[in-house]
């Protein structure tokens, strides 16, 4: 650990508030960009998220053995704040309910990795994902952006995996036809 984060962690356990604003400033840039790239479209949630992310950090700060720095372990909470809240929300039986069941599957769908590569593309995919149903965006931010498979994302729900490969191509269906109506 540099003597200097080394001397800041240990004035922020001693409970100075000038150096918890100092922690709290080198970090939340940072940490407020991740959270906001992860949870988008829904930027509501960014600055409570946020905030759990410094709480739990002050709350586990006597634990920072400086394996690495200060900045990288708190985007590490912030990363399971993250897939924490993805959880909770696909643990929430409402998620599950049948949406559009009217919605048919096709094979033909615009393959995320070319859409997502383009910046110019970019402001597109998030009108669109701003227009899904809640739980269709959440599945499409996990599996695609959080690159997390279906089994993953089943173990971590505590659903079936058939359960999450519905709730994708559902979701996928209708992105495609948002995308292609815009």
């Amino acid at each position: 650990m540099v003597a200097e984060e080394r001397d800041l962690v240990a004035a922020v356990l001693r409970k100075d508030r000038k150096a918890t604003a100092e922690f709290v400033s080198r970090c939340a840039d940072p940490v407020y960009a991740y959270v906001r790239q992860r949870l988008a479209p829904r930027v509501d949630l960014v600055d409570d998220l946020v905030q759990e992310v410094f709480l739990a950090a002050l709350e586990s700060l006597e634990g920072f053995t400086g394996g690495s720095s200060l900045r990288t372990w708190v985007l590490g909470i912030a990363r399971h704040k993250v897939v924490d809240y993805y959880r909770a929300r696909f643990r929430d039986d409402e998620i599950f309910c049948e949406l559009d069941d009217d919605l048919r599957t096709t094979a033909e769908f615009p393959r995320f990795d070319e859409l997502i590569d383009h910046s110019r593309l970019v402001e597109k995919t998030r009108r669109v994902l701003e227009r899904l149903p809640e739980p269709y965006g959440l599945a499409l931010l996990w599996r695609y952006w959080e690159r997390r498979s279906a089994k993953e994302m089943a173990v971590e729900t505590g659903k079936t995996e058939k359960a999450i490969e519905r709730l994708l191509a559902r979701a996928r269906t209708q992105f495609k036809q948002l995308w292609e109506a815009e």
